[in-house]
């Protein structure tokens, strides 16, 4: 089998890992970690900016989502406590945004519940978009669930320039995790939305209970997607959910991942997402070191973020720049 080594220089050079070396070395990351770490750490050198991006996102409608995810807190098929209400109103939002816009994030995105945004409720997403696009200063994303071709288009005419679906994980893995919809749903959405014209981020979540020859898989699958971003999750068990119990997932493992996603995309955004706090402050610089060079910034969804300032900080201690403000 093609060493680390052969298969890096090979990416400097402009090609690519195969399916098959990303799942060999996916098996045999624990041996060779120091190796592959390296190997990933020179990849993100050549190919990716030292200016790390940043979003912010607010939850725009939360709970009582019909479909069936194993590891979420707004699935109305368990009893958590995560909170429940309709889309936001425009003051609520428009706060959201010019919080992001004085911290000087530079990407603001609204996440809904539920399988997709329909009807009344996409006619005042779009219409908050509008307003805080008419105010300038952020560029806009998505995440609005499985949304056809029509549904995207009228958040690409309200200034929406990103739109965020995630794979989650391999889709033989999703199968065993949600019944409701697969993975095939979802491609269709981001390809209805490369379609239009808008950019597409999507990752998904690692230590749900996965393999790190599934971990690679995933990152093989987004090949099929080519996203300009790619949000890594880290699974944050949930009391109330079936995944309520699932061990944590360990550094080494994580930066295993990092490394395996910076090899098969070595030019992407690599970003951290929800669960970053299961991680301690050296595994984050390591992280980054390695790959990461972008991160929702505050608070995400139904788990705890990591505050800007913090974020300002550890950015500078890892020798990237960026835009935050830490006032």
């Amino acid at each position: 089998m093609t060493s680390i080594k052969e298969i890096k220089d090979r990416i400097l050079a402009g090609g690519e890992i195969t399916n098959e070396e990303a799942l060999h070395i996916a098996d045999i990351a624990h041996l060779h970690r120091k190796e592959l770490h390296e190997a990933a750490e020179e990849i993100t050198k050549r190919f990716t900016s030292r200016v790390f991006d940043t979003c912010s996102i607010v939850n725009a409608r939360s709970g009582r989502c019909p479909e069936d995810c194993k590891w979420c807190a707004q699935s109305a098929h368990y009893k958590t406590d995560a909170d429940i209400y309709p889309i936001i109103d425009s003051q609520v939002c428009g706060r959201h945004a010019d919080a992001a816009r004085k911290a000087r994030i530079r990407r603001f995105s609204m996440v809904t519940s539920g399988r997709k945004m329909s009807g009344k409720e996409l006619e005042i997403a779009c219409s908050h978009y509008r307003e805080i696009n008419n105010d300038g200063g952020l560029d806009l994303c998505a995440s609005m669930g499985l949304l056809d071709e029509s549904e995207l288009i009228k958040l690409k005419e309200a200034g929406v320039t990103r739109y965020h679906c995630n794979l989650e994980a391999a889709p033989e893995f999703f199968s065993t995790l949600c019944s409701t919809h697969s993975v095939e749903d979802k491609i269709k959405t981001i390809l209805a939305a490369k379609k239009i014209g808008l950019e597409v981020c999507s990752g998904g979540i690692i230590g749900m209970g996965e393999s790190p020859r599934q971990r690679a898989l995933l990152a093989l699958e987004l090949r099929r997607v080519s996203p300009v971003s790619i949000p890594i999750n880290i699974l944050c068990p949930i009391p109330g959910t079936p995944l309520q119990d699932t061990p944590p997932i360990s550094p080494e493992e994580i930066l295993d991942a990092v490394a395996i996603f910076r090899l098969i995309h070595p030019t992407v955004t690599l970003r951290f997402a929800g669960g970053r706090a299961r991680m301690d402050r050296d595994t984050q610089l390591r992280a980054i070191q390695i790959g990461i060079n972008g991160a929702i910034v505050g608070d995400l969804l139904t788990t705890i973020g990591s505050s800007v300032g913090e974020d300002a900080q550890l950015l500078r201690d890892a020798g990237m720049y960026s835009s935050l403000s830490d006032e």
